[in-house]
């Protein structure tokens, strides 16, 4: 490990101060915690990627009524999970949930394959960070074995990047290569051989309660003695920010096409891609675009002066939505990637955010809001 890089403790003494904060102060009474299985793990591991812990805690709970085991979540049909993921967004996690687990109910006896990181990385979206979450919190609080099968249960999600960069001074942007790799070092260097499930449960919660992002409680740290970005005065300037690019704007048209009893009419998105497997109101790049549509598909069309314009953001651009109101007698053929929606009985579909928003307005949703970007 390169000097600059050496670690502010030794690993004895790093666990003994983290886990002795963590006993008066961490987080134990989370729906995942208790009872700890590998499959519980996994789905608020996939949940808390980009979420809030607050935010989580209703669908993980409303997630696990639906889905207990993993053969019933293998087994539900993609509508019903992506339903009940409505307004967690990022909603390929949901979709790589889905289809992970009918991978391992086809190859691993219904099981997460929990013997080895490698194992849990090739199931559809489980990263390292992921994988070492799983493996350590789903086995024996109390066991002393560090390793299974050879592999260390260590994690570097966002919170544990953030504590780790602080406490040493790391200069950089965590998600430069090189960067990843010394925080990777310190992370495994750090990791326990006892307590393995409340280690990772504590290095968690000190970055996202304790070490946070803005206004990190650095007086009360039990680490504040060793903390070299402290000790410069400026631990907020750690870690470096993402190198910022200008977001392009695109701009869309979405049809709420209504038929006389109400209804909306709906399509599913491509299985990948944007909203991919999301049910989602037409759209049009140009109103050409729509006025071709209305000719070809629907029955005595009359449109409504359209509703304000509204910016959905996504990571990589901005996406300006313009809905267009039209009403109509029926429409023409049957279309198999369609469905009129009752929005006073909804069935069960996934719906892309901007759409439950718009569709909300015609009727009450009793989801919950669309969460905040972090853990």
């Amino acid at each position: 490990m390169a000097d600059m890089f050496t670690p502010c403790l030794a690993a004895e003494e790093f666990q003994r101060r983290l886990l002795t904060w963590f006993d008066q102060y961490g987080r134990h009474d989370l729906p995942w915690q208790s009872p700890r299985s590998a499959y519980r793990v996994w789905v608020s591991e996939i949940m808390l990627q980009q979420t809030q812990v607050a935010t989580v805690i209703p669908y993980f709970k409303r997630f696990m009524m639906r889905f207990p085991t993993l053969e019933a979540l293998a087994n539900a049909p993609q509508d019903d999970v992506l339903h009940l993921w409505t307004g967690l967004g990022y909603y390929a996690r949901a979709r790589n949930l889905h289809e992970a687990a009918q991978v391992a109910l086809a190859s691993h006896g219904g099981e997460l394959p929990t013997d080895s990181v490698e194992a849990l990385m090739a199931l559809p979206g489980i990263g390292r960070s992921t994988a070492g979450a799983i493996i350590a919190q789903s086995s024996d609080k109390h066991s002393s074995d560090k390793q299974r099968s050879g592999q260390q249960a260590a994690i570097l999600d966002g919170n544990v990047k953030r504590s780790l960069t602080r406490l040493h001074a790391i200069a950089g942007w965590p998600g430069k290569p090189a960067v990843e790799r010394s925080l990777w070092t310190l992370a495994e260097y750090f990791t326990p051989n006892t307590r393995l499930a409340d280690y990772t449960q504590a290095i968690m919660d000190f970055g996202a309660t304790l070490c946070k992002r803005s206004k990190p409680d650095c007086l009360i740290c039990p680490f504040n003695d060793v903390c070299r970005a402290y000790a410069q005065g400026e631990p907020q300037r750690f870690p470096e920010s993402k190198p910022k690019k200008a977001l392009p704007t695109r701009e869309t048209i979405m049809l709420m096409l209504r038929d006389r009893q109400g209804r909306v009419w709906l399509e599913q998105r491509p299985p990948s891609g944007l909203w991919g497997g999301l049910w989602s109101l037409p759209q049009f790049e140009q109103h050409s675009e729509l006025d071709d549509w209305l000719a070809d598909h629907v029955t005595s069309p009359e449109r409504h002066a359209p509703l304000p314009s509204f910016t959905h953001t996504f990571s990589h651009f901005r996406l300006l939505i313009t809905p267009q109101p039209v009403s109509c007698d029926r429409l023409n053929g049957v279309r198999e990637d369609g469905v009129w929606y009752d929005v006073d009985e909804p069935p069960t579909l996934g719906l892309a955010a901007p759409v439950k928003s718009l569709l909300s307005q015609l009727a009450p949703f009793s989801l919950d809001p669309t969460p905040g970007p972090s853990r």
